[in-house]
């Protein structure tokens, strides 16, 4: 007899901000310009570098959470996720975790079936970008225009149960980031990613 099995997905989408600075220096977040143009101390994590918080970031991240019935949190943190990447040029990312903006928020899908399902949201948080690695045949370049690039990750709940509602899932959030104007959604450049995490079982298991 064939063993039937359950799909469980959550989603964390990355969305950089529209705005003109990066999130703790007055660097430019515009795009395509020459590799390295874009930096200074603050983002490129030089010794005594002091850092300070983008206003306009902030608040896009508080409207991104009213947008999608979040509880905005009046204390929220900064924290340092440390790992090591190659384009990471503190040996941290400035991120927050256990504080972060938004939290406990919902949007609601429709599949093509007429079949309405609202999608938890555990949480919506600021954090910095890190930089670009472009691999030749030869070597390795690293391009630090994006690094402190503000973005918002928005993390799902599990309960996501197909291909198809992860679909419609991040559609709805790419619709939302553009119409109350935070985010262009271009996934070509990089402004919208996205990582899936999925768990299989056995139908009569519940773990």
């Amino acid at each position: 007899m064939a063993v039937k099995y359950k799909v469980d997905i959550g989603l964390e989408i990355h969305a950089q901000l529209l705005v003109q600075t990066k999130l703790f220096c007055g660097c430019s977040t515009v795009f395509g310009n020459d590799p390295n143009s874009n930096t200074c101390p603050i983002c490129l994590g030089l010794p005594g570098a002091l850092p300070a918080v983008n206003k306009k970031a902030v608040e896009f991240a508080i409207k991104m959470g009213l947008a999608t019935n979040c509880r905005i949190n009046k204390n929220n943190i900064f924290a340092r996720k440390n790992y090591f990447y190659p384009d990471l040029p503190k040996g941290y990312q400035i991120s927050q975790y256990q504080f972060p903006v938004c939290e406990n928020g919902f949007i609601e899908i429709e599949t093509e079936a007429g079949f309405r399902k609202k999608i938890n949201i555990n949480r919506i948080h600021l954090e910095e970008d890190a930089g670009k690695s472009i691999h030749t045949e030869d070597e390795t370049l690293i391009d630090f225009n994006r690094s402190g690039i503000p973005l918002i990750e928005i993390v799902s709940a599990p309960g996501i149960d197909s291909p198809e509602e992860a679909y419609l899932f991040m559609k709805k959030i790419r619709q939302y980031l553009q119409y109350i104007d935070i985010s262009d959604g271009n996934l070509e450049e990089g402004s919208l990613r996205c990582d899936a995490n999925i768990s299989v079982r056995p139908m009569n298991h519940e773990k």
